[in-house]
């Protein structure tokens, strides 16, 4: 009986081994209710825009977008299901920043932004490239930003840009501190939306803790965000070349 076992135990961790040197391990979050939104295989669970062109395309198992869609109106890509409460996670990366933003602002811990002894807000010029995650409203605020400024990703730009907002809620979407990896690597989001609050952790950080975001609707899709212009060989402001994989969602509802 005991040679039976200890066989049995060795053909479980042979088998264990043979599958993870293929990559058939199981996905993160999977018998915890978390639900895939990209296999790396296909877009099924997404609206392509239309007229896009081949731009949000699927490259060596994850999403790939080079901020040129060609679509005439929406060209972001929008989840088909809707969600209320949910735990999204996801991995991202920057590739590559080939534009200058001259109009990066120096963000203070409140959300607003620093002034210089003339009293103009001070603007760095810096390499850019900007994309996000917007939650449950495509024409809304609720974008959880992906870019290159030195505040740092996980910021909600339409609220804290939001003068007519109150100052705890614009501070609240402000990040406490730069988690992100530099360009060209993975960084990691888990993002917590219950109600109207929001909590974003970026490659095991905190970065924003249980900030309210005022009039969010309370079902809607996932966005994955189209940034920027393309025109005569240059890009018109920060593009979103951006790249996706390993989208999971668990509902909270």
């Amino acid at each position: 009986m005991k040679r039976l076992v200890i066989a049995a135990a060795t053909a479980v961790v042979a088998l264990g081994v043979w599958a993870s040197s293929r990559g058939v391990v199981a996905a993160k979050g999977e018998g915890d209710g978390f639900v895939s939104l990209f296999d790396g295989k296909n877009l099924d669970e997404w609206k392509i825009p239309e007229g896009d062109g081949g731009h949000w395309k699927i490259v060596d198992g994850v999403i790939d977008y080079d901020a040129r869609s060609e679509a005439k109106g929406e060209k972001s890509l929008v989840s088909k299901r809707t969600f209320g409460d949910f735990i999204l996670s996801l991995d991202w990366r920057l590739k590559e920043t080939p534009y200058i933003n001259p109009n990066i602002a120096y963000i203070l811990p409140d959300g607003t932004h620093a002034r210089g002894v003339d009293g103009k807000e001070l603007k760095l010029a810096l390499p850019d490239s900007d994309s996000g995650v917007y939650l449950r409203d495509i024409n809304g605020k609720s974008q959880v930003n992906m870019w290159c400024w030195p505040i740092g990703s996980g910021e909600v730009y339409g609220y804290r840009m939001d003068k007519s907002m109150p100052a705890a809620v614009r501070a609240g979407v402000t990040p406490k501190t730069q988690a992100d990896k530099p360009v060209g690597q993975w960084n990691h989001f888990d993002i917590t939306l219950k109600g109207d609050r929001l909590t974003v952790v970026l490659n095991g950080i905190t970065v924003i803790e249980h900030a309210q975001l005022p009039g969010i609707p309370a079902k809607g899709p996932i966005v994955l965000q189209h940034h920027g212009g393309y025109k005569d060989g240059k890009y018109l402001g920060p593009p979103s070349l951006v790249q996706f994989r390993n989208i999971k969602i668990k509902s909270l509802d």
